[in-house]
């Protein structure tokens, strides 16, 4: 039972690790990424910002002269900060280990990562690995960080780690070089890369995608799916969705499946709890009525504000939180 009108039920995160700040010794104008805080006593020593450009971020190995094979390429706003740590009780190794714990403590997906000692190994986070990179993401501007590309017959060991987060403004990846420069000095590079968060609700689920989703995850969030203005109504936009819906479902016709509706935080808890379930009955409503599917099959409930994926802070975290999962149902 659709009709007209649109309010979608979107998907996208928030993240913030470290607080930005700036030392004498930094360049002017010039202070840490809000993403990603510095290490204790490292001096921002070159930075460059630009709002928007094409950017290749490497996930693979050198496979042959001059060349990494596996690239993701993307384009957002990107930051660079060249960082010097200017003394001798620290070594390239605890500061590479610091970055990479609190990454991965900050809920970081570690897509490659990898320390050498050699200057020509083929390995990430070799100086061989490194230089290729940079090639491929040429500094714009000249400053220290033109050191990192050249090395230096002084130079001790380094690493690299390519980590990624999704965000409710968008997906963010951050690549980080710790190089021993010298004995009393420790070259850290790190880039960031953001990307615009993606107007979802375009393009519905598709069969292979709920699929992949439900046997990897248990549930699937059912893009594409459309309410009129705070009511369970859906509207005709929601067709195709459920379309590929009902169509996976035949498929997986020994299956059965909870639908569970969700809100953002604002309202009432009760509010939110029972326009959640009608929401989520009336896509069981429609799959059954206009396609068939058999009423054993789906079972609807909703959760209201109690599970959001995102914070409520923000319009794109609400977003988010809006949405009604098709979750499998093992009994």
């Amino acid at each position: 039972m659709l009709a007209p009108s649109r309010f979608a039920i979107l998907l996208p995160v928030v993240l913030l690790f470290g607080l930005p700040h700036t030392r004498a010794e930094d360049i002017a104008d010039a202070e840490d990424h809000p993403l990603v805080s510095r290490y204790p006593g490292q001096e921002l020593r070159w930075q460059q910002i630009e709002n928007h450009r094409e950017f290749r971020i490497p996930v693979g190995p050198v496979t042959g002269y001059r060349a990494i094979g596996e690239w993701i390429d993307v384009e957002g706003r990107v930051t660079r900060s060249h960082y010097v740590y200017a003394g001798t009780d620290r070594s390239w190794n605890e500061v590479f280990l610091n970055y990479r714990e609190a990454l991965t403590g900050a809920g970081f997906e570690l897509l490659a990562q990898g320390s050498s000692d050699s200057r020509n190994g083929p390995e990430v986070g070799s100086r061989q690995w490194l230089n290729v990179y940079l090639a491929a993401n040429p500094p714009g501007t000249e400053g220290e960080v033109l050191a990192m590309a050249s090395g230096t017959a002084t130079q001790g060991g380094q690493g690299s780690l390519v980590a990624t987060f999704e965000r409710a403004a968008g997906r963010v990846y951050v690549v980080v070089t710790v190089e021993q420069h010298a004995v009393n000095n420790v070259g850290t590079l790190i880039d960031v890369v953001e990307l615009k968060a993606a107007q979802t609700g375009l393009v519905a689920v598709d069969p292979e995608a709920i699929g992949r989703d439900i046997n990897e995850k248990g549930r699937v969030v059912l893009d594409g799916l459309f309410f009129a203005f705070d009511s369970p109504e859906l509207t005709a936009e929601s067709r195709p969705a459920l379309d590929a819906i009902a169509t996976y479902l035949r498929e997986r016709s020994d299956q059965r499946f909870y639908v569970v509706g969700h809100t953002d935080s604002r309202g009432s808890l009760e509010y939110n709890l029972r326009l959640s379930r009608q929401r989520a009955e009336a896509v069981v409503d429609a799959l059954l009525q206009d396609y068939g599917i058999g009423e054993e099959r789906l079972d609807g409930h909703g959760v209201g504000p109690l599970n959001p994926v995102f914070s409520n802070e923000s319009e794109n975290g609400r977003r988010a939180n809006r949405r009604v999962e098709l979750v499998e149902r093992l009994e």
